[in-house]
Parts: C-alpha cells; sequence; structure tokens
C-alpha cells in the first residue's frame, strides 16, 4: 500500500506494521530485558534516577564575611605575590648603584655674572638691608641731603658710591642703571635661569628709588636736578676732609658732604637719567603704580633737560675733572628712545628721528671715538636700540629713511670692531683699544662686548645670517667671536694669565683702589688721615670686594697690582654695568644662547600704521 508522503514521493506501508497492540508490547519488553542485560552509564542514570545531590562546597569565615574557601586561597596568594614583588624592586632600587642626572656646571660667564652683580652690593650707600650679602659693608650715608634748609629734596640717602670713593655722581650712575635694565629687558630669561632676576632687579630698584629724590618726582616741570653727592677735588691743595682727601671707610665718614646741584644747562644728565627711569619703568611694568612712578619722572626730567640746554658739566663744576660730558645731543636721542618705548607716545620718536638729531648727535661724523660707547658717549647704544625697531616692527615712512641710517651705523660700528679692518689696535693679547691706549680700557671693552653680542642676537631673532662690511658678508658668530674674546680677556685669557674681575679665578687683583676693601672691620674707626697707612700698606686688602672688575692693564698688556694706582686697580659702576650686560648676554648653553625676549620692549608701543608717503611732484616739461 501506498500513502501521500506529505514531504513528497510515495509512502509505502508494511502489513507487518499492522501487528496488534499486544505484539508492540511484547517487543518493547524483550527489548527492555535486552537493554537491562548491559550496566547504564552516569547520563543514562540520570535520565532514570533524576539530578544527584551535589557536593557541598567549603567556606571561610571571616566574621563579617563568608567566602569561598578557593576565593580566599587565590586572594592570599595574590596578596603575598604583590608583597614579595614589590620587596624585591625595592631591594634592588635601594641597592643598585644611582646615576644622579644633575644640571650641567655653570660656564664661566654664568659664574663671572654672580660675582659681578655683587660689585654693585658692595657698593650701596644708604640704609642697608640684611640681605646685602657683604659682610664687611653696612650702613653709610644716612645724613645725605639731610638738614639743607631750603632745599627742593628731602633727603638724598641712597645710590651708589661710584667707584673707590665714596662720591655719588649722578651722571655715571644714571647710565650704569640703564644698563643694568636694559639687559634685564632683552635677557630677563637668561638672568631667571642664573638665579639672578630678582637680584638685578632689586639692585635697579635701589638707583631709581634714590633717583627719585633727586628732584620734585612728582610735579609736571621742575627747575633743578641733583648732580653730585660728595666732593673729591684735591687739585688746589686744600685739605678739608673731602671723599678723595680722606681714605675711610663709608661707614666713619664724619665730614661734610656737600650736594651739587644743576638748575641751568644740565641736558646729558637730565636725559640720562630719564633714560634710566624710562628703561627701569619696563622692568618693573609688572608693578603698575612703581613703573608708572618711573614714567613719570621720566617724562618730567627729560623735558627739564630739553628746556635748559647745556651740559652739566660745563664751566667750573667738579665733575669736569672726573665725568666730563662732551656733549647732549646722544643723550637725546638715548633718552627720547628709551621713552617712546616705555610710553608708546609718537611725539619721542618724531623728536629722535629728526636728520637735524642725529647730525648734532655725530651720527655721520665719524672719526676716532666713532663706535665708543661708554658712560659719556650714548650715541652707538641709541643708534642699535632704534635698529631694533625697524628690525622688528618696521614703523615705515616718515621714520623708515633715518631708521635705516642708524641701522647702517650700528653695521659699520660692529664691522670697526672686528679685527680684519684695523680700525682700533689690539694689544699683543688681543684687547681692543677702544680709548686708544689711554688708561682703563676694560669698561669699553666690555661695552662693546655687549653691543656686538646683542646686535648678533638681532639678526639671528630677525631670521638674518650676518650683515655686510662694504662687499664682504660676515655670519653673526664673528660676532659672538668677538664678544667671547674681549670677555675672556677679562676672565683671564691674557699674557698675564690674570682675572680682571676681583674674586674669578686662582689669580686677580688683591690691591685694588677701595676705601672699604682696604680697612679692615675691626670696631675701629680711623679718621680722615688714619686710613692712609692702609691706602699705602704693600698688604693685599683685608676685604676682597668681590665682583669688581678693575681699570684694567696698560696698551702692552702690563698690570701693575698697587693700591694707591687707580688706573689699574680701580673699579667703577659704570664698567661693572657694562661687563654685567656682557656676561648675562653670553651666559648659558651654547645652543641656548642668543636667546633675547622680542617683545617686552614693545610692550607699550602701540600698532603702527605707516603714512603713506606724499605723492611724487607733478611731472612738468
Amino acid at each position: 500500500m501506498y500513502g501521500r508522503d506529505p514531504w513528497g514521493g510515495p509512502l509505502e506501508i508494511n502489513a507487518t506494521d499492522s501487528a496488534t497492540d499486544d505484539d508492540r508490547s511484547r517487543n518493547l519488553n524483550d527489548v527492555d530485558r535486552a537493554a537491562l542485560s548491559r550496566p547504564l552509564d552516569e547520563t543514562q542514570q540520570s535520565w532514570l534516577l533524576g539530578p544527584t545531590e551535589q557536593k557541598k562546597k567549603k567556606f571561610v569565615d571571616l566574621g563579617c564575611i563568608i567566602v569561598s574557601r578557593k576565593i580566599f586561597v587565590w586572594t592570599v596568594g595574590i596578596v603575598v605575590a604583590a608583597a614579595l614583588l614589590a620587596g624585591f624592586i625595592t631591594l634592588i632600587v635601594k641597592t643598585v648603584p644611582r646615576h644622579h642626572h644633575k644640571n650641567p656646571a655653570p660656564d664661566n660667564y654664568t659664574i663671572a655674572l654672580h660675582k659681578a652683580l655683587k660689585f654693585f652690593n658692595a657698593q650701596k650707600s644708604g640704609k642697608l638691608p640684611r640681605h646685602n650679602n657683604v659682610s664687611w659693608r653696612g650702613s653709610s650715608g644716612l645724613q645725605d641731603g639731610k638738614g639743607d634748609s631750603g632745599s627742593f629734596y628731602k633727603d638724598l640717602v641712597g645710590g651708589y658710591y661710584d667707584a673707590g670713593d665714596t662720591i655719588k655722581f649722578n651722571f655715571p650712575m644714571a647710565y650704569a642703571m640703564t644698563m643694568l635694565s636694559w639687559s634685564v629687558i632683552e635677557y630677563s630669561a637668561k638672568y631667571e635661569a642664573a638665579g639672578e632676576l630678582a637680584h638685578v632687579r632689586e639692585l635697579i630698584k635701589w638707583g631709581t628709588d634714590y633717583f627719585l629724590k633727586t628732584f620734585n618726582s612728582t610735579a609736571d616741570s621742575i627747575d633743578d636736578l641733583v648732580s653730585q653727592v660728595g666732593a673729591g677735588n684735591t687739585d688746589d691743595g686744600s685739605t678739608d676732609p673731602n671723599d678723595h682727601y680722606c681714605w675711610m671707610r663709608p661707614e666713619d665718614m664724619d665730614y661734610k658732604r656737600p650736594v651739587t646741584t644743576c638748575n641751568g644747562g644740565c641736558s646729558d644728565l637730565a636725559a640720562e637719567m630719564a633714560a634710566a627711569l624710562a628703561s627701569a619703568s619696563i622692568v618693573f611694568k609688572d608693578n603698575r603704580e612703581y613703573s608708572k612712578k618711573l614714567v613719570h619722572g621720566a617724562k618730567t626730567v627729560y623735558q627739564f633737560g630739553r628746556t635748559r640746554r647745556g651740559r652739566y658739566s660745563a664751566g667750573t663744576a667738579e665733575s669736569a675733572k672726573f665725568y666730563n660730558s662732551s656733549m647732549y645731543w646722544d643723550e637725546f636721542i638715548w633718552g627720547g628712545a628709551w621713552l617712546y618705548y616705555a610710553t608708546g607716545n609718537v611725539t619721542y620718536l618724531d623728536l629722535i628721528t629728526k636728520p637735524t638729531m642725529a647730525k648734532h648727535a655725530g651720527a655721520f661724523w665719524g672719526g676716532p671715538y666713532y663706535g665708543v660707547f661708554s658712560w659719556d658717549n650714548k650715541l652707538a647704544g641709541a643708534q642699535l636700540l632704534l635698529s631694533r625697531l625697524r628690525l622688528f616692527l618696521s614703523p615705515g615712512y616718515p621714520y623708515e629713511e633715518i631708521l635705516r641710517t642708524f641701522h647702517n651705523q650700528t653695521s659699520i660700528v660692529m664691522c670697526s670692531y672686528l679685527p680684519y679692518f684695523n680700525k682700533f689696535n689690539r694689544t699683543r693679547g688681543g684687547l681692543i683699544e677702544l680709548n686708544h691706549g689711554d688708561p682703563q680700557p676694560l669698561q669699553y671693552a666690555a661695552n662693546a662686548a655687549f653691543l656686538a653680542t646683542l646686535y648678533s642676537d638681532y639678526l639671528d631673532a630677525a631670521d638674518t645670517p650676518g650683515w655686510y662690511c662694504g662687499p664682504n658678508f660676515y655670519s653673526t658668530s664673528v660676532l659672538r667671536d668677538f664678544s667671547r674674546s674681549q670677555i675672556d680677556y677679562i676672565l683671564g685669557k691674557n699674557p698675564r694669565k690674570m682675572s680682571y674681575l676681583v674674586g674669578f679665578g686662582p689669580k686677580y687683583p688683591k690691591h685694588v683702589h677701595h676705601r672699604g676693601a682696604s680697612i679692615p672691620k675691626n670696631k675701629v674707626k680711623y679718621n680722615c688721615k688714619g686710613g692712609w697707612k692702609w691706602r699705602d700698606s704693600k698688604k693685599p686688602n683685608p676685604n676682597t670686594i668681590e665682583g669688581a672688575m678693575v681699570a684694567g692693564p696698560d696698551k702692552r698688556d702690563g698690570f701693575r697690582d698697587v693700591r694707591t694706582n687707580y688706573n689699574y686697580t680701580e673699579p667703577t659702576l659704570a664698567g661693572n654695568a657694562g661687563l654685567v650686560a656682557a656676561l648675562v648676554a653670553l651666559s648659558g648653553e651654547e645652543e641656548a644662547s642668543g636667546t633675547i625676549d622680542k617683545n617686552t620692549i614693545f610692550s607699550a608701543v602701540p600698532p603702527l600704521f605707516p603714512t603713506p608717503p606724499p605723492p611724487p611732484a607733478p611731472w612738468r616739461p
């Protein structure tokens, strides 16, 4: 029989499949007996008997919690293993020799910088702070300017003594503060890396606080200005006690210290003081109130210098013997440039970029002293300062022509420093004779080293690889080589193998022409003439005036370490300021050297929108 297969195809049904239920049951019983004749596996037994009883898990009672023994064992094992591993690592760390990665040792320029700054601490006048860090110095000059009835000043306590004497000459002191401020503005990161930024700022403020006392700095106009505290002229044979006739510790001064004022022509002094205050206002721009006070004082004293024309050292002024000023036009450009940077007032830029101003300052004269930057002549520094404006801001018309002239003249000055052109002689040891063989050459060499390094840094920052000297192109590295050669000479790379920076290196001057350093601090007060025995002593100074750069060798590299010869052994504020500036410019790692702060000096300068030049004159046949 065939039935229908629901999946398709025939379905065959056998006759045997129609057996009765009894037959089917008998057959099943036969199958069961056959199946039971062999043993059942566990699965089959579970079918028949149902689920078997599971084994009891073992637990650990921890009191507050019950956990599986297996989890507990694993946890304890992991903790123990971790403790063993940590102990092993600690043992290795403690037993293996350590390799400390110390900062690289400071270079010679940085070491010398620390010392050169310390000289200013030794020169402080007034009430000294506890942290002055010169053990043999104390407060002095506490009566300066006091008791002068009818004077425009209240007191003149503070400031710095100029050199080995105790006179406060405001003209070179203002120049020294300007130089320190300029170096901070350009190289604040290097000062900070050397750990000296706070120190040099404190030194600058010590000077500017004093300057604000030397005229009515809160007024908009003034009629008088202090130029000097103390006296030192002994040419007339006078035996009256003064700062040169007497040889006394500053702390023991008991003679009258006269105050010299200027109410007529003192344009050079006023403009230099304006430069000091204006540049310091940029240094202290984070102290808004103090910076504003400095700017106001700078404006006032600069205007005084502009309206009362004349040299502060003209006529019979005592300062003519010690710090005679040759002109005041260079200070007008110098002070005006700093006021422009400090205020952003374009009036100052208009003034100092007049061609007549540059002509009067000697920008086109040339001559044997052209390019010699010093406390007297600021032209080379002012031209470099204004070249900076052209390099980084390019103010364009109407300033471009005169700024290009300043830039070109700066390049010429830099060429004159190089040995290839023989503009200046050199000693056999390599010291450039910028003062043409006259005494005290080191301050001029240090100033030139600073200008050369700074100009090379300006060019590098402007992505300019060098400059032209006539048809010849020189890379900026040539300028740095010149600067290093001069500073290295000062630090001991010279025929005498002597460092002219006191306290630097194994050999340096021991008979420095300096009153405070030459008289022992032994609780004995030596009077005016009583200190002469220390002046004339052949023994080394009992106090080391660390960081003082002495006047230097002669034109044959000779040097006499004699206290009574100031042309060899006397240090000055102006000289040390130039040295500090050069040292910080050269300091630091070789790959980091040359880094200047391009923008801080321009922080007050507004965006410049150059005026278009006038149209050409109409064409005529």
